[in-house]
């Protein structure tokens, strides 16, 4: 059966589409989407879709995207008359939203403290909905597991300067806890971790003899341009002893697959007690961004359940050099609709366990 798509843009609820590009990014700062509507004419569309308003996209009867419409763009001519819609999730809030300077230092306070600080004045969310813990992304599965986390461990203060955006900061202090801040498709927040273990939710197919074959065009990329054989990170960090002077204080990571000796070195002013923790994240992101895997298949769907973020997929594709038979994250989707290619759906792949930062 084809894949269903509806958005509802306040309360008119729209189905027929030309064209259609809908985001999901687990490592971006919020999710797009944009809709070309034809025959605006009827029930008077044009005026009941305006920048400003909620909208849920819906695929299959499940809820994919919560957002805000950005824009709205009005095409006329002799042959056509169409309304281009676009927009972002409710992260977009955040991302759009500064820290006003009447923020203050908070003394022994968690980042769920810092969230409810910044997130009180900003419009749409539900605050009591937050998942903090090791949350997902996939709607199926969005418990909270109740375990110590260094979200809930208490700094000594937390000061945020005017000028930064709410999405900045919070971001900064999940990355430092090793979690991902996120945002689920019904628009509830998270921090939280994506998946690294488990079985595989989708199967990506490409046999040369074309057995079972469903991807359609597959890319794969490898960048070692901004990549190195070892990360070096050195700096001062003051004597929390004897609250005078500073430690220098260094620490590295050693990227063993590197074909030779490129050395990166990051001077900081002022670095963490385990330095060679941030030389790692640095060495993640690096490798993370040198390697790109991107799939597209037909449909938005497999096998009755919509394509998704934060889920484990299986590619065996035998045309590649060397040919690939393993487990990936899906860490973003594209669902798009175009006259020339139909339905179909983007996926990006990253090795398991290795983040952007």
């Amino acid at each position: 059966m084809p894949d269903e798509v509806k958005v509802l843009i306040g309360n008119k609820e729209i189905a027929h589409f030309i064209s259609y590009q809908v985001g999901s990014d687990l490592f971006e700062a919020a999710d797009s989407f944009s809709l070309e509507l034809a025959n605006p004419n009827f029930g008077n569309l044009e005026k009941e879709i305006q920048a400003g308003l909620q909208c849920q996209l819906y695929v299959n009867k499940v809820l994919e995207l919560t957002g805000i419409v950005d824009r709205v763009s009005e095409t006329y001519s002799k042959s056509s008359h169409t309304i281009t819609v676009e927009g972002r999730d409710l992260m977009g809030l955040i991302v759009d939203s500064y820290v006003e300077n009447e923020f203050k230092t908070k003394e022994n306070a968690s980042i769920q403290d810092l969230a409810e600080e910044l997130l009180k004045s900003v419009p749409f969310i539900d605050r009591s909905k937050i998942i903090y813990g090791t949350g997902s992304k996939d709607r199926a599965v969005p418990v909270r597991e109740e375990k110590e986390t260094l979200l809930s461990e208490k700094k000594d203060f937390i000061q945020i300067e005017p000028g930064r955006t709410v999405f900045e900061a919070l971001k900064e202090y999940a990355l430092a806890a090793g979690l991902l801040f996120f945002n689920l498709p019904d628009g509830t927040f998270v921090f939280g971790e994506p998946v690294t273990r488990g079985r595989a939710i989708f199967n990506l197919v490409c046999r040369i003899d074309g057995r079972g074959n469903n991807v359609l065009e597959c890319t794969r990329t490898r960048d070692i341009s901004q990549q190195y054989s070892k990360v070096r990170v050195i700096g001062q960090q003051q004597d929390s002893v004897f609250g005078v002077g500073d430690v220098n204080k260094s620490g590295e990571a050693l990227n063993e697959d590197f074909p030779f000796a490129k050395p990166y070195v990051l001077e900081s002013e002022s670095v963490s007690a385990k330095p060679e923790n941030q030389a790692k994240l640095i060495m993640n992101k690096q490798n993370f961004e040198g390697f790109t895997l991107e799939c597209k298949v037909k449909g938005h769907s497999q096998r009755g359940r919509n394509l998704q973020t934060n889920t484990i997929a299986h590619l065996k594709h035998e045309g590649l050099k060397p040919p690939v038979d393993k487990d990936y994250l899906v860490y973003a989707r594209t669902f798009e609709r175009s006259k020339q290619d139909g339905t179909t759906t983007t996926l990006r792949l990253s090795e398991l366990g290795i983040l952007p930062a």
